[in-house]
């Protein structure tokens, strides 16, 4: 008994919710569904296989580079929209000054592939208390072969007040498919050789080249430099039958 009193439990370790426990059980999924595979497919995701993670998972599908919407959602991130997010934009989690960086990291988990994980942050407002979160991706492959879908998990600790919930990514961290493997750093400068991707190989189409003598075009004119092409014309004068000149 002497020996019992001198132990400290800590409750939390015994959490099944712990924001740190469930990103941990999403992974170890995620690479489980692998097999000798770069990355699993969005087919393979069964929903018993993430019970105790099911209410703060969601699926995304890529549509442009920088860009992906739900496609599914569990009902923590519902609650945190105060809607059915199924078809919005990724960003929206955002305030408008992380959008930027949460589409650059977002795009370098498709075209590595890699994982992030970020940590956000809800600055507390009337009826909405200060929140924080983490959120996971894992890059999926689609029917096609290519990988434009993403398992992710978010987790929100604290009162989640009135709704919707919109956060500042403040720390964010990319991860490679295997241990020791190189990443890609996000950057939005990272996108210009994705925007003209050819065919499911992704093999870059040929850039645009202007024929010989074809002048190129003028990205922005002045309102100035508008007016300058233009020129008075005078028409002569016509006088209606019956009409008496002045």
């Amino acid at each position: 008994m002497a020996e019992r009193r001198g132990q400290i439990v800590q409750l939390a370790d015994f959490n099944p919710l712990q924001p740190a426990r469930i990103l941990a059980e999403m992974r170890s999924y995620w690479d489980s569904l692998r097999r000798g595979r770069a990355v699993p497919a969005r087919s393979d995701i069964q929903p018993q296989g993430i019970r105790r993670a099911l209410d703060y998972a969601f699926i995304l599908e890529r549509i442009a580079p920088g860009a992906a919407r739900f496609r599914l959602a569990g009902q923590h991130l519902i609650d945190l929209m105060g809607m059915e997010v199924r078809g919005m934009a990724f960003c929206s989690l955002a305030n408008s000054s992380s959008r930027g960086r949460l589409s650059d990291v977002l795009e370098s988990v498709f075209r590595a592939p890699q994982l992030a994980q970020m940590t956000l942050h809800a600055k507390a407002d009337y009826a909405r208390p200060e929140l924080s979160a983490r959120m996971l991706l894992l890059p999926l492959s689609s029917d096609l072969g290519d990988v434009t879908r993403a398992l992710g998990c978010i987790i929100a600790e604290g009162q989640i007040g009135v709704a919707p919930r919109r956060f500042d990514l403040i720390h964010d961290e990319v991860m490679p498919l295997l241990d020791g493997g190189k990443v890609l750093a996000p950057s939005p400068s990272g996108f210009g050789g994705d925007r003209r991707t050819g065919g499911r190989d992704g093999t870059p189409l040929r850039p645009l080249t202007l024929a010989t003598g074809e002048p190129p075009a003028r990205l922005a004119d002045s309102p100035e430099s508008r007016r300058a092409g233009f020129r008075v014309i005078s028409l002569p004068q016509t006088h209606l039958p019956g009409a008496t000149k002045s």
